[in-house]
């Protein structure tokens, strides 16, 4: 579980640290498995549930939605590597070699939900990033090992895929639905104390609380009262007729401890990413192409603006969906889709429950006016393609990547490092890179994987510098340096 700590009103997160988005640009325990492109073939349907005034109101026990959860909620048990570095200066001054790394496993748990029953299960990206191994326990105690599907940090959501059938499921519910003082029950697996219900009300939408540390961060979170600690992340959030309204992901606390307020992803945001990562192993991510703030009192009179709730829309990207569509700076985004947009956290939900290539009706506030727009989403490229992460690669930089393996970088005396298999234009082409090159730094981060690559380079926006340092073919050092 992701804590947000508050102790002398500082934030200090346990696992990944937030930071706010534009929406022009490109995205904890996490233990680094790869992620794999699903087959298209015919895959158990997940159920999605139909809300009622029933699951809003108060119930008179809560016996039939937890009997109806626990059966589908999982414990996730994960076993990572962690390397320790140990100064030895014997080693260091008379020898002229670093001291040898010093490795050791690492166990970590978490939950899971089931969403269908030939084993999909979502949980938290923190649950099992860099994970080695990854076991998942059912209610009834039938242990399974688990495949990572795929992963999407900016919303900090996993799927992950276990052998088996006839698995008790959970149905989703639509989350915009959700109000405010609706009960709910968190399930999941705190402590490693299995199949623990805890309940509470819905407390607040759309929380943005800066924990999630990508670029392209999605938070709109469900705020809760009811009790989630660690252990719970990647559990579920349900109503009272048993249905999922969110996955547990976060609590804010001085003591590392459930203090009274917990954080879900809203099941619609999961939803829409769990199906892309099954259908292409990725996120389809959609942006707009403006750079916004949102509205407060003080801006609203700074800028004269008719308006006090909704994103301001400080600049328009050239050729961007948002420019395509004819929206100007200056414009306050107060709809999209039909969703009331009062601030960054509604805005970067309602887009990110949608992929490029989609059409949206957008409506802007322009000088105490309201415009209608439609707009057609486009991918980080300024396209409409559904992209998968080598294809995504190959298009931005021009190359294709491959890891090595651990025998190659034992013999090139290496601790990191990826390789250049191949260059085909664009970025690495003009820059001079060749094929056989070996990737160790990337803007002075050090490269293990690929997917590290991936991850850093999917942060740049049009104008920043990147600067690649490692070795040619030869095995001479260089660096190659060029603009985004």
């Amino acid at each position: 579980m992701k804590v947000l700590n508050k102790n002398s009103y500082t934030l200090l997160v346990t696992a990944i640290t937030g930071a706010a988005i534009a929406l022009g640009g490109a995205y904890a325990l996490g233990l680094g498995s790869k992620t794999v492109v699903v087959e298209q073939k015919e895959q158990a349907p997940i159920q999605r549930a139909s809300f009622t005034a029933a699951a809003a109101a108060m119930p008179n026990d809560f016996v039939e939605a937890a009997e109806k959860t626990v059966e589908a909620v999982v414990h996730v048990k994960t076993t990572a590597e962690r390397v320790q570095n140990y100064y030895n200066p014997f080693n260091d001054l008379f020898f002229g070699r670093p001291s040898t790394p010093q490795r050791y496993e690492v166990q970590g748990s978490g939950s899971g939900v089931i969403l269908t029953s030939d084993g999909y299960i979502v949980t938290n990206n923190h649950v099992i990033d860099g994970a080695k191994e990854i076991v998942v326990a059912t209610a009834n105690n039938d242990e399974y090992t688990a495949t990572l599907v795929g992963t999407d940090p900016t919303t900090d959501i996993a799927l992950l895929k276990i052998d088996a059938k006839d698995l008790a499921t959970v149905n989703v519910a639509n989350s915009d639905e959700v109000r405010l003082g609706q009960w709910v029950l968190a399930v999941g697996n705190p402590f490693n104390l299995t199949s623990t219900v805890t309940a509470g009300i819905i407390s607040a939408k759309g929380r943005d609380i800066n924990i999630i540390d990508e670029q392209s961060a999605i938070e709109s979170f469900l705020q809760t009262d009811a009790a989630v600690n660690p252990g719970n992340s990647g559990g579920a959030l349900v109503n009272t007729a048993g249905d999922l309204v969110g996955i547990n992901t976060a609590i804010s606390s001085r003591s590392g401890s459930f203090e009274g307020y917990s954080f879900a992803v809203p099941a619609n945001l999961m939803m829409k990413v769990v199906k892309d990562l099954r259908d292409f192993g990725r996120v389809q991510r959609a942006f707009m192409g403006i750079n916004y703030n949102e509205v407060t009192p003080a801006l609203a009179a700074e800028l004269d603006l008719n308006i006090n709730a909704g994103v301001y829309v400080a600049n328009v990207i050239k050729g961007g969906s948002a420019d395509d569509a004819g929206i100007e700076m200056g414009d306050v985004i107060v709809n999209v889709a039909g969703k009331v947009v009062k601030s960054g956290a509604d805005l970067t939900e309602a887009l990110g429950q949608h992929r490029p290539g989609e059409r949206l009706e957008i409506v802007v506030n322009r000088k105490g006016q309201n415009k209608k727009f439609e707009l057609l989403l486009k991918n980080k490229l300024g396209t409409t393609e559904m992209l998968t992460k080598e294809e995504e690669l190959l298009r931005s930089f021009g190359a294709e990547l491959e890891d090595l393996s651990s025998a190659e970088k034992r013999k090139m005396g290496l601790r990191y490092g990826v390789r250049v298999t191949k260059v085909v234009g664009g970025r690495f082409e003009k820059a001079g890179i060749p094929e056989d090159f070996i990737i160790i730094k990337l803007n002075n981060i050090y490269i293990d994987e690929v997917e590290k690559f991936e991850n850093l380079a999917r942060q740049f926006n049009p104008g920043d510098g990147v600067l690649i340092q490692g070795f040619e073919p030869n095995g001479k050092a260089n660096y190659y340096a060029f603009e985004w």
